[in-house]
């Protein structure tokens, strides 16, 4: 007869010493496995009589409880363990503050997009939008820039696949004066609008970028003026910038889609760019040839047009002399306008 106590307190030494879950179901292979010692004993069961095979077969079986009760215990056991370190790795010190989600702002290129737009719609301008993806005609032709125009290559920009009526190819807008053709050629004057957008050329610098924001003002009536052009500007650059301690000058210039033309520069009477000259603007009186393509008559009517940079009016407000931080997500950077 087997001493089922010694089979019982060796198997419970094994499964103590088993340090891991694999060590653990060897050792249980030992006892209970088809080889196992409790197994062979219960094989030769067959041998003996009827009333000892009852009796060895309860003290068997109670010695296979013992054992299985000892082995569920010290599985458990390794499994506190194995989630007590991994609990002791991934510790998490409930003391400290919690993390708050951080809170977003607004660009501050957008923050100046807006200010124009409540600065414009206060004095009766309407905003215009419009597709970023343009034909030749609306982008060139249409403003007095015919193809091989050697304004053109001023204007270098990005081509897409695909073609517009005239088997010319679309592009990338470089400018969004475009949308001052689109809206001119469905409304009736008199025409007040801004068209504030991105746009975009092949062009990359401290102050230029491949894309990059512009806005543009057509007002058109009857009798509309470069002095109205003027009195409009100045006071929007005063407003904009929030002081009277600005001048501005009109200077000659040239662009295909005004006549007469002018760049506007600004000065400032105080602060870090108190005394130079900055270029912020072009504009000039629409030029016939377009007023015609408008669908209207320049004998009857006349208006203005100013193009704007809205990075650039963001960076002369903040006094940044560097356009590429704008496109580059540094948190540090744009905190700032926070």
């Amino acid at each position: 007869m087997t001493d089922l106590d010694a089979v019982v307190a060796a198997a419970e030494t094994a499964f103590e010493q088993a340090a891991e879950p694999a060590a653990l179901e060897q050792a249980k292979a030992a006892f209970l496995g088809k080889a196992g010692t409790l197994t062979e004993a219960l094989k030769g069961l067959g041998k003996l009589e009827p009333d000892q095979r009852r009796a060895e077969g309860a003290r068997i079986n109670a010695a296979k409880d013992r054992i299985e009760a000892a082995l569920r215990a010290r599985r458990e056991g390794l499994a506190a363990a194995t989630l007590d370190a991994k609990l002791h790795e991934e510790s998490l010190d409930v003391t400290l503050p919690g993390r708050r989600r951080g809170s977003g702002s607004v660009h501050p290129v957008m923050r100046t997009w807006r200010r124009v737009e409540e600065i414009f719609r206060s004095i009766g301008f309407e905003v215009a939008d419009g597709p970023e993806i343009e034909t030749d005609w609306y982008n060139f032709t249409a403003l007095n820039n015919p193809l091989n125009h050697p304004a053109r290559s001023m204007q270098d920009t990005f081509y897409v696949e695909g073609e517009d009526a005239h088997g010319l190819p679309l592009l990338l807008r470089t400018h969004t004066s475009p949308m001052q053709v689109r809206y001119a050629r469905t409304h009736q004057p008199p025409i007040r609008v801004i068209a504030p957008g991105r746009t975009y050329r092949v062009d990359s610098d401290a102050t230029h970028s491949p894309m990059f924001h512009q806005v543009e003002g057509l007002w058109i009536d009857d009798g509309i003026s470069f002095a109205d052009l003027k009195g409009v500007y100045t006071q929007f650059l005063h407003r904009f910038f929030e002081t009277d301690q600005l001048r501005v000058r009109f200077r000659p210039s040239f662009f295909p889609f005004t006549e007469p033309s002018a760049e506007i520069d600004m000065m400032f009477d105080s602060g870090p760019l108190r005394g130079r000259w900055l270029e912020i603007s072009g504009s000039g009186q629409v030029h016939p040839s377009v007023m015609r393509n408008f669908g209207l008559d320049p004998e009857v009517h006349t208006g203005f047009a100013f193009g704007s940079g809205l990075d650039r009016l963001t960076m002369l407000r903040y006094g940044i002399d560097d356009l590429r931080p704008f496109f580059e997500g540094d948190l540090r950077f744009l905190r700032q306008f926070a």
